[in-house]
């Protein structure tokens, strides 16, 4: 989990849930990181909610903030036309500075390269169901690489260039992109242009080897060169969602349906004998699946 010290309490209230509904179980590590040092208080709250082992570390300087290289001039102009476009987090660098670490580096830090799996869990998240399998063991023995909850479109005024630049990359790197992909998911018409959908990736289950792989590294050096994080928006989720649509077969992408989960207003719930099964605490009715902007049957097409 990534968080500040003044997440505190969005922070245990979206572990209580997670260890009730689920590691309670299981016990698997904690490991929270902050791109300064966490405080005493933070670290004594947080490790009394489980038993498992948690870890709390320092995300290092040069992965976190803004590159020497960085034309700021140019980035300030970028921040204040999605400023002025009323676009969420269009000013913040700080915002910026969190899209990149998730895009290129979390998976690289100390406390997760002994780690091959992880869950990503934000502070003030909801999880309303018990979960009794393993999804870590699941994916592996399916053979999957990235589990999602939820999808949605990006804010196309965040990523103006990120497509174009996604498709420099593929006709110089065809080799990465499998045979059986998930291009149809991100697009509507072979790949010409980029329909916004990506996963929601506050909340994802996956394979870091993947993010670790030549395919993968390559791609976000390429992207990382342009300097579109900071000189637009370029959000994790659409990276990530990018790489495991192209570099992956269709069949290593799950949808976590027995999984429910809420991000601000946006909710997954499971239906009807799952939710049953789950004991879930949400409505039925409070499902994001197949709502107007949800992206989920760009997905489900995929399997048709």
């Amino acid at each position: 989990m990534l968080a500040r010290n003044s997440d505190l309490n969005g922070v245990i209230s979206s572990v209580e849930q997670l260890e009730a509904r689920f590691n309670r179980k299981f016990n698997y590590p904690w490991v929270f990181l902050n791109d300064v040092p966490f405080t005493t208080d933070f670290k004594r709250r947080v490790s009394v909610l489980t038993d498992a082992d948690v870890s709390f570390g320092v995300i290092p300087r040069e992965n976190w903030v803004q590159p020497d290289w960085i034309d700021e001039g140019q980035a300030q102009e970028g921040r204040n036309k999605l400023v002025r476009q009323g676009v969420i987090y269009g000013g913040s660098v700080s915002y910026r500075n969190m899209c990149r670490f998730n895009s290129g580096f979390f998976f690289r830090h100390e406390l997760l390269t002994p780690y091959k799996w992880y869950w990503r869990v934000e502070p003030d998240v909801r999880y309303y169901c018990d979960l009794y399998n393993d999804p870590f063991l699941f994916m592996e023995e399916h053979d999957k690489v990235y589990g999602f909850t939820i999808s949605m479109p990006e804010w196309e005024p965040t990523i103006p260039s990120l497509w174009s630049t996604v498709k420099d990359f593929i006709a110089e790197h065809p080799q990465y992109v499998s045979p059986d992909n998930s291009m149809d998911f991100l697009s509507d018409n072979a790949g010409d242009s980029y329909n916004m959908c990506h996963f929601w990736s506050n909340f994802e289950i996956a394979d870091m080897d993947f993010w670790r792989s030549e395919a993968y590294t390559k791609f976000f050096e390429y992207l990382e060169n342009t300097g579109g994080f900071y000189y637009e928006r370029w959000g994790d989720a659409p990276v990530h969602s990018i790489a495991a649509a192209l570099f992956t077969r269709k069949d290593q992408i799950h949808f976590f349906k027995d999984i429910g989960y809420k991000h601000a207003e946006f909710a997954h719930c499971p239906q009807g004998r799952q939710w049953r099964e789950g004991h879930c605490s949400c409505d039925p009715n409070d499902n994001f699946d197949f709502a107007q902007n949800s992206c989920l049957r760009h997905y489900m097409r995929l399997h048709d």
